[in-house]
């Protein structure tokens, strides 16, 4: 199963930007040059930018880094053109060249939704760098829909515009009326997308099942916790079915929320993360 994972103080909320053709684009809010560090990673078709309702609580505590995934926000040309084909060790490994530009030694790492998966294998190959993680709307299993959902969109994602069937799944998964605000926000992202972009993120998470199910079997062995809508009917189960088998793992299910919990219920994310992250 190895073989599938291998596969500077400012103003209090002013950000230091820089984009760089050396590593991704990435955002830093600084709370002190001693405070520990904390790592958002977000997820497929989105950016740093769906953060902007966590920055103000972490900084408090936390010195804080965004990262605009390879083809998002502002990282493209000429990073998105390195690879034809990506995997996930290749992602995880530019999130590690940006720590290692900024020195960071080790973090506590934010994930939505992809962003989860990229900070789940990330620890697993580098344990040292993983103080411990947060996962909202955790993505650990696909049930059956979800699978022929994706099995459905291998077929399509050459002939329909990558637009529509980002549209298609982002209310597959966020339904509700509710979910608005989230799901247009990932949409408008996806929005900045190239075509080809696209694809090559579509084709990594269509081969997802092998590294999902290596997982789900063996515990991350830091602390982790799950932030989890009740809403959140794709991954929900799943992840209530990780905490009972995993030591190191807990969970919180928010109430009347979907899917984005840290866009939804921004306050309850919040609470909880630093709450969570003050006992570790």
């Amino acid at each position: 199963m190895d073989n599938v994972v291998n596969n500077l103080s400012t103003n209090e909320y002013s950000p230091t930007f820089v984009d760089t053709k050396a590593v991704l684009h990435y955002t830093t809010h600084i709370h002190s040059d001693d405070a520990q560090w904390v790592t958002f990673v977000h997820g497929a078709g989105g950016s740093s930018s769906i953060w902007y309702k966590q920055v103000r609580a972490f900084q408090k505590e936390y010195n804080v880094l965004l990262v605009d995934l390879r083809g998002h926000g502002k990282s493209k040309k000429p990073i998105y053109e390195k690879l034809k084909r990506y995997q996930f060790d290749n992602i995880g490994n530019e999130v590690i060249e940006v720590l290692d530009h900024l020195k960071i030694a080790s973090t506590h790492w934010v994930g939505i939704s992809l962003g989860t998966i990229i900070i789940r294998e990330i620890t697993e190959r580098f344990p040292e760098r993983t103080r411990s993680m947060i996962m909202g709307g955790a993505i650990m299993k696909m049930n059956l829909r979800g699978q022929v959902l994706m099995r459905l969109g291998v077929i399509l994602k050459s002939v329909v515009p990558y637009l529509l069937l980002y549209r298609f799944f982002a209310h597959i998964i966020m339904p509700k009326k509710s979910h608005k605000e989230s799901r247009n926000l990932f949409i408008n992202e996806a929005k900045k997308l190239y075509q080809k972009e696209f694809k090559r993120w579509f084709t990594l998470v269509a081969d997802i099942n092998p590294l999902l199910k290596y997982f789900r079997f063996k515990d991350a062995g830091v602390p982790t916790l799950y932030i989890m809508g009740a809403e959140d009917h794709m991954f929900l189960p799943s992840i209530t079915n990780i905490v009972k088998d995993h030591q190191s793992a807990t969970l919180h299910i928010v109430p009347a929320c979907g899917h984005v919990v840290n866009v939804e219920q921004p306050h309850v994310f919040n609470d909880v993360a630093v709450s969570f992250l003050r006992g570790v």
